[in-house]
Order: C-alpha cells, then structure tokens, then sequence
C-alpha cells in the first residue's frame, strides 16, 4: 500500500495536514480526511483569513467562501458569500451530496445550511473586531490579506481529494467573490492526473484557472513542481500583459503518486505543510 500524503497552505496548514493524516491512516477517504483538516483550521480564531474569527469586509462582516471536490467521481460542491456559518467548507459538501447543483451562494447557500442541520452563529470575535478596527484602510477601497488555507489529501489507494475554504480578503466589497469557492480555480482534483489548490489575490487565479491549469499540466507528463512553475509564470505574464505587477499568489499540487510541488510569486513569502504518514514538515515555496 502506498504511503497517504496531505500538502496544505500556509504555516496554521500543519494543523490541517495533522488532523488528515492521522485519518488517512486509520483508513478514511481522502476528502473527508481533507475535510477534517482545513474544518481544524475554520475552527481556530487564531486564522484570521479563514472560518470563525476572520477580519470581516468593508462593512465589517465576515463572507465566507469554499469548494470540496473528490477526485475519483469529480463530485464537487461549492458555496460563496455566506454569513453566519462556521463550517462552510462541509455545507459545500453538502451541495454535491444533496442537491443536482455545485454551487449556492449567499441567502440561498445559508438557507441550504439551515435545512441541513448548521446553526447560525456570530463568526466575529473581539479579537477580530478590534483587528478590523485596528487595521481599517485609509483608501474608500483596500483589500488585504490573503491566507486561504487549501488542503490536498491522498491515500493508501493513491484517490484524491481536496478541500479549499477562506474568508477571503479582508475589508472587499460586499459580495465579493475569489477564486476559493470556484472549481478549476481555487482548487481541481482528479485522481486521473492530480490535485491542485490555490492561495492569494483570487482575481489574478480566476484569470488563468490556476488549479485547473495546473492539474491539466500534470495530465500532459509534467511533475507537481513543474506544474506549479508553468502557473506561476502565467500569472507573471498575465499581470504584465496588463501592465500591472504581479499579485501575491501561491499554488500547490500533489499527484496520484504522492509527489508534491509548491511555488509563488515573489514577495508572498509562501511556507506550505506536507505529513508523509506522520511526518509533517514546513517548507518554503520557491519564488519566481
């Protein structure tokens, strides 16, 4: 039997990678085991870009955002702009597993959790209202941060899954959407090729399909990292097609083999986590 690997964004992703890996060694499917991981990381206050505890937007709210998709079937389900639910990365789950649509946004995704058993709960903390407070730009329009954890998982049959879910940046208009909760941007798995996930500005993502792009690369013989690269430099030649410099972006991609690749635009400063069975490490994305 192969060795389960989980890769997930960011340094607070070793909590996700813990979490699934120790599930994946008891035997659990790899999206669920995924699942698990970045349900951890909505759970911790401490994340302030995901979940429960995140800096709200321009009003001071907090929308989240996510998308889970299974690589065996290519089951996915997504949810975006929803207020007052914790565990949004599993009502997305819930979409694919309830209804014949992928995605529900808004009321309507927050109505779908209320018939499905979530409870309504504030997802400000005093920590994050002070930080809201603290931090309020000075520009009508200035989003920041862009920590949005994306959790890759496979298991000892070498099937994939993966799970991508953030409050998105912090201080955006009302209503704003990323790449998070977008299937072929924020995140794509198929056990035929690979999984990739991504983190950062979501405009620049969504205007090269990353994860997608990067998965099909992985279809045509490349490895994860070279994968990864050839995102990157897409994004690179994107931003200076319009005249801009490029955004903080970030990818990573695992394939049915367990080889893993990670890379970000400079400046981003991208640590990812990888469990290997129960090894975990923290390692540096490189920079382009």
């Amino acid at each position: 039997m192969a060795e389960p690997v989980v890769v997930a964004t960011w340094p607070f992703g070793k909590t996700a990678v813990e979490v699934a890996s120790k599930l994946l060694l008891q035997g659990k499917p790899p999206l669920d085991a995924a699942l698990a991981g970045a349900q951890a990381v909505e759970d911790d206050p401490a994340v302030q870009s995901v979940g429960f505890g995140g800096i709200g937007n321009a009003i001071g709210t907090v929308s989240l955002d996510a998308c889970v998709m299974d690589g065996k079937t290519l089951d996915c389900g997504s949810v975006a702009g929803v207020e007052n639910i914790r565990h949004v990365a599993a009502l997305a789950k819930k979409v694919y597993e309830k209804t014949p649509h992928i995605m529900l946004v808004g009321k309507g995704a927050e109505w779908f959790a209320l018939q499905n058993g979530f409870q309504l709960e504030t997802l400000l903390t005093p920590e994050s209202v002070a930080e809201w407070y603290k931090k309020r730009p000075a520009k009508k329009l200035e989003t920041k941060g862009h920590d949005t954890v994306t959790v890759l998982a496979k298991d000892s049959k070498n099937l994939l899954g993966g799970v991508c879910t953030t409050s998105g940046l912090s201080y955006k208009l009302p209503g704003r959407v990323g790449d998070s909760p977008l299937i072929g941007s924020g995140l794509y798995v198929d056990d035929e090729a690979g999984a990739a996930g991504a983190t950062g500005v979501g405009e620049e993502i969504i205007r090269i399909g990353g994860s997608m792009f990067i998965v099909e690369q992985m279809r045509a013989g490349k490895t994860p990292q070279e994968a990864v690269e050839l995102a990157i430099a897409r994004i690179i030649k994107t931003a200076t097609r319009r005249g801009k410099h490029p955004a903080s972006v970030a990818f990573i991609a695992l394939d049915p083999k367990g080889n893993v690749g990670a890379a970000c635009t400079t400046g981003t400063d991208f640590k990812y986590a990888v469990a290997r069975g129960e090894k975990i490490e923290l390692l540096q994305a490189k920079e382009f």
